[in-house]
């Protein structure tokens, strides 16, 4: 009895060591058995379930604690942005001497009782139909962002009022996802610190709607001339368009433009419908696009002034990260390409070509339009003529692509026939030319593919028509160029290819979409560059084959802090030898051809007329050292925006083509510079 209480004795005195393990072997058992023992291949490494679930309850309390001290640790901003400190934008000229100040922010809070409610919920059924019902945030949009994070890519869009009301008036306009992230914290708070109203009234306050202007306030009276409290349904879903982004949805700007606002202000009215917020009845009353008042021209940019100050905004807004918005807060310095003596020299040549011409009394020469650029080979843009006054005409016709290029484009066919040869037998080899190759130079000579003669879409055969009907016999490609013979330049580029043609003028500097119908006039020159396209891609020839993009700014500050700013580099656009054979053909023009005229500019000049189909334009481009220019005439309708024949024009014989405008400035210009 005594061995067995101390049998038990010695039993409850093990019984406690038992139960008390080491720490490595509690650790031991809590650790998953992974790979998973008993298992055979590929179930070895599959996890049970409560390994899944635990790794994700690790996984989810580890990102709820992270988001709970990202939250607990954002505060709400005590200072708006800061529209208090709106500056002007200075553009100087490439001297360094000033040349315009611009960017003057237009903005006016207002209540927003003061805000028709039908306009209100334009705004909302355009940019955020559940915005009293959220909780500030988007789910969706915070989604897309980190999607697009990790793919790689830059945040966009998918915010509701409330975050696009932090971003306008906290935060700053760059698409970063550490910038969504903390805007999505700060909508969260004021979200619960602010009434739905209070953050409504903040948006529309401070939203940027174009034109300078920032507030719904200032854009009523940009757009339509009237207090907010009295826009109707239509005029606010107008507005609540230029939301999504003024630069693309101002129906003033281009006709793009406003092709897209007119479909985004009708499908606003239609979502204020299915939302209910508009009824049907109504909204069958808006039938009539409600369109803004033109924009007003800014003070200060009269003259050349506001066509320089638009080109160079331009280059701003295509070649930098800097937003509109952001750029109309001012603040930036923005040094430009144009050089004040060049700009000045071309004005006067102009406006010499002007004063010979009488619109009164004839009708000819009603509605002329010279545009003119002069562009160096490395691409700086140096001068242009956009018009008569930037007050007067806001169109800037040197950056104008509705004037056909005429026979001045000759030299991109011959360009390209040099560099790619010919095929005159479909599934033969291409053939190399030569500046001698010969061509049938006759008047009236049927135009042929390799298949036979081309014919048009009314049943004719198409042949060529040389100017004045005169035939040149058998003459050589660089004498055609030289003399202006259609005839061997048409058959020339069906030879070469007219799509090989339009992607050398492309390659040399012109843009794709100028490019013109691909028939056999596409050689003649029914593309329509601007007149600094034009001058850039001659500038090609000048630079022996290597092409610089045209540029207007060369550098760009903001307080003085430097902005970064693309700036193009030279590219071989064409072989040295083929780009030195059109120089040489466009040197022989001016000494003995065509443009015989620009010899007063000095000994040094290239360059080409050019007359466009139909009579409809006349053209100068040339060039002397590394400058190049052209020039570009034309009559066009203000009510229908069409081309009108330069038929008679500064009294001219109505027998005669093209005009001796474009030259004459162009020589004048090169002379004054020569002095």
């Amino acid at each position: 009895m005594f061995e067995r209480r101390n049998g038990a004795h010695a039993r409850n005195h093990a019984a406690p060591a038992r139960r008390r393990r080491p720490a490595s072997h509690l650790l031991g058992r809590l650790r998953p058995a992974y790979p998973r023992p008993g298992r055979r291949g590929f179930r070895r490494w599959v996890p049970s379930w409560r390994q899944s679930l635990g790794a994700a309850a690790v996984v989810i309390g580890a990102f709820a604690a992270l988001v709970g001290v990202l939250y607990a640790r954002t505060e709400i901003p005590t200072d708006l942005n800061a529209f208090a400190t709106q500056q002007d934008n200075v553009y100087y000229w490439a001297d360094g001497t000033e040349m315009a100040r611009t960017g003057e922010v237009n903005r006016q809070d207002t209540a927003l009782e003061k805000v028709p409610e039908k306009v209100r919920w334009a705004a909302l059924a355009a940019e955020n139909e559940t915005f009293y019902s959220d909780s500030g945030i988007s789910v969706s949009g915070i989604t897309r962002a980190l999607t697009r994070m990790i793919t790689g890519g830059e945040t966009q869009g998918g915010s509701t009022i409330t975050q696009q009301y932090v971003k306008n008036a906290y935060l700053n306009q760059e698409q970063t996802f550490t910038r969504k992230i903390t805007e999505m914290f700060i909508a969260i708070k004021l979200d619960n610190k602010m009434t739905k109203s209070e953050i409504l009234e903040g948006y529309l306050n401070t939203s940027w709607y174009g034109r300078g202007t920032y507030g719904i306030q200032r854009a009523a009276h940009a757009y339509y001339g009237k207090d907010v409290s009295q826009l109707n349904a239509s005029e606010g879903a107008v507005l609540a368009s230029l939301l999504k982004g003024a630069a693309l949805y101002d129906p003033a700007i281009s006709r793009a433009n406003h092709e897209r606002a007119v479909e985004r202000w009708n499908w606003i009215l239609d979502r204020m419908v299915t939302i209910g917020r508009l009824s049907p009845k109504e909204r069958a009353g808006y039938t009539t696009f409600p369109e803004p008042k033109a924009p007003p021209k800014p003070a200060g940019l009269n003259g050349q002034t506001g066509y320089l100050v638009e080109t160079a905004r331009a280059y701003v807004s295509a070649r930098t990260d800097v937003s509109d918005a952001d750029f109309d807060l001012g603040g930036y310095q923005i040094r430009t390409t144009f050089e004040k003596p060049k700009v000045e020299a071309l004005k006067k040549a102009v406006a010499d070509v002007r004063g010979r011409l009488d619109p009164e009394r004839r009708e000819a020469d009603r509605n002329v339009r010279i545009g003119a650029a002069s562009v160096t080979t490395d691409g700086r843009i140096v001068a242009l003529i956009g018009g008569p006054d930037y007050l007067k005409q806001g169109f800037n016709d040197a950056n104008s692509s509705v004037v056909p290029a005429g026979t001045a484009y000759a030299p991109f066919v011959y360009a390209a026939a040099l560099r790619d040869g010919v095929q005159r037998e479909r599934g033969k080899p291409r053939v190399p030319v030569t500046p001698a190759t010969v061509y049938d130079g006759n008047d009236k000579v049927t135009i042929r593919t390799p298949e036979g003669p081309y014919w048009d879409r009314s049943g004719k055969i198409v042949k060529a028509a040389n100017e004045g009907g005169k035939s040149w016999g058998k003459v050589p490609l660089r004498e055609a160029v030289v003399k202006g013979i259609n005839a061997p330049i048409m058959q020339l580029g069906m030879d070469v290819g007219l799509d090989r043609v339009g992607r050398t003028s492309v390659q040399t500097g012109l843009l794709a979409s100028s490019l013109g119908p691909r028939v056999p006039a596409f050689s003649l020159g029914n593309t329509t560059p601007s007149a600094i396209r034009m001058a850039g891609a001659y500038a090609t020839f000048a630079a022996r084959g290597a092409h610089s993009e045209p540029y207007s700014v060369t550098r760009l500050t903001r307080n003085g802090d430097a902005v970064p700013v693309e700036k193009p580099t030279p590219e071989r656009a064409l072989p040295a030898s083929v780009a030195g054979a059109v120089d040489d053909a466009l040197r022989d023009t001016v000494r003995r051809g065509t443009a015989g005229a620009a010899r007063a500019a000095g000994a040094d000049v290239a360059g080409k007329t050019g007359t466009g189909p139909d009579n409809k334009s006349a053209w100068f481009v040339g060039y002397r050292g590394t400058l190049s220019t052209a020039v570009s005439l034309s009559r066009i309708d203000p009510k229908s925006q069409e081309l009108q024949p330069l038929t008679g024009l500064g009294g001219a014989a109505k027998s005669a083509t093209g005009s001796p405008y474009p030259i004459g400035i162009w020589t004048a210009y090169m002379t004054e510079l020569g002095k």
